[in-house]
């Protein structure tokens, strides 16, 4: 694993986080640890949403069904 160093922090932003620690009852590394892995997890849910935007960009003419009323037809078959 790597390891980062992260310098010039404003001395209020570096409350805030270990303050933040405390009440998930973390340290203030972990802490950070998790805020880093859940970023990074958002970013990838967007991109495979404009990934999909590009897909149903390239069939402009075909219609695109949500896959959610695609399950629910199913299932009332």
């Amino acid at each position: 694993m790597a390891n980062l160093t992260i310098r010039n922090i404003d001395d209020t932003i570096v409350a805030h986080l270990k303050q933040r620690a405390k009440q998930h009852n973390r340290s203030l590394e972990a802490e950070l640890r998790t805020i880093l892995c859940d970023v990074v997890a958002a970013s990838e849910s967007t991109d495979l949403a404009v990934l999909a935007q590009r897909i149903a960009a390239m069939t402009p003419d075909t219609p695109q069904t949500d896959s959610a009323e695609l399950l629910r037809q199913d299932r009332d078959r």
